[in-house]
């Protein structure tokens, strides 16, 4: 679950009376219809005193489809901004409507929200304001709206670098002179995002066995605890007694199992792999899969070299500001999983051991009898 103290680190809500705020919570899941037209909806609510907006609070209702129509808008409209990722489109049939599924789900829309919520540029967009405030028949024409221009396909964010690179120095120098393919920044970029996805994307595996880890021991632990129970049955006093304590015992701790990897599966293991997502997208702007939409652009550009050239730059300069405020989020959130992770880890150390320690009196008497 989503602590209230990594929401705050996401939304960084300010007073009312202070400094202009937008928040949203996405809440309320609820399914939908049956068979293969089932869904998933949400309340999403928007708490907010921009003067663009309609109102202090506006509720609405959204389902998925809603939250990747405000994804592509946004990816199409700001380039070299880092729009960031949603969950998952789909999951195995049968896990697509249970509840923890249900849940990381909607954990993960209401952080995808909040930090465009939350962005400088995108929280300014019309297209964040239609999805917080328009009415469901609006969300839905606007949804099925064909504009013709995003129906695009996600291509690698280090190609499209090198394609507007490359388009611009065929402009500015003309097509026979040797274009560079990349540049100090680019190569520092790569680096980085390389270098961070591949530790993150090990972290989250460790993290995944973990949660793993704590189940099977939890389930072992109950099996164990209805064994030692009913060997306790056969048995009359005081060793029977002593059976049925330690059987009880440990399903008190195989309870405490399961509990905390829930915890560490949704404020660790979640995060984790939401920042997987997240450096991934990194990698992803949309362009046209479209030949002549790209002979169009790069005719465009040459005959207006300057302009291009000044685009290109631009571009770059936003990439640089996004990867520093990027790397601001990530230092607070990962700090916020880590804190957490360590706390629950440290809580079910002294519990379990507490748990067994409780028991040794009766044993050690047991024993010495």
């Amino acid at each position: 679950m989503i602590t209230e103290q990594a929401r705050n680190v996401m939304q960084s809500p300010r007073s009312p009376s202070s400094q202009p705020y937008l928040s949203a919570s996405v809440t309320d899941p609820v399914k939908l219809g049956n068979g293969v037209q089932a869904y998933i909806s949400y309340r999403v609510i928007t708490k907010t005193n921009l003067p663009e907006y309609q109102g202090p609070e506006k509720i609405v209702i959204r389902r998925y489809s809603d939250f990747v129509w405000l994804r592509d808008r946004l990816f199409e409209k700001y380039k070299g901004v880092f729009v960031p990722p949603l969950p998952e489109k789909s999951a195995v049939e049968k896990f697509r409507f249970s509840a923890e599924f249900i849940e990381m789900r909607r954990a993960a829309l209401d952080i995808f929200v909040n930090r465009i919520a939350s962005h400088p540029e995108l929280q300014q967009s019309e297209d964040l304001r239609t999805f917080l405030q328009a009415d469901e028949e609006t969300m839905e024409r606007f949804r099925f709206q064909e504009t013709g221009i995003f129906n695009k396909k996600p291509a690698d964010f280090m190609q499209m670098f090198r394609d507007v690179q490359s388009k611009v120095s065929d402009a500015v120098l003309g097509k026979e002179k040797p274009v560079e393919e990349t540049t100090p920044e680019y190569e520092k970029l790569k680096h980085y995002i390389f270098e961070l996805e591949n530790h993150l994307a090990e972290a989250q595996k460790h993290a995944y066995r973990l949660v793993k880890r704590h189940r099977e021991l939890g389930q072992s632990l109950l099996d164990f605890g209805k064994a030692v129970k009913l060997l306790g049955a056969c048995e009359g006093e005081p060793t029977g007694k002593l059976f049925s304590d330690l059987g009880t015992k440990s399903e008190l701790v195989s309870i405490k199992l399961q509990k905390e990897a829930q915890q560490v599966l949704m404020n660790f293991e979640e995060p984790l792999k939401d920042y997987v997502r997240y450096v991934h997208d990194k990698l992803m702007l949309t362009r046209s899969d479209k030949v002549g939409e790209a002979e169009i652009e790069y005719r465009e550009m040459k005959a207006e070299s300057e302009e291009a050239t000044i685009r290109f730059e631009r571009i770059v300069k936003r990439m640089n500001e996004e990867i520093v405020r990027f790397q601001e989020q990530k230092t607070e959130e990962m700090g916020v999983a880590f804190h957490q992770f360590a706390k629950g880890q440290a809580r079910l150390a002294n519990g379990i051991a507490d748990t067994w320690r409780a028991l040794l009196p009766k044993l050690e008497a047991a024993s010495s009898a």
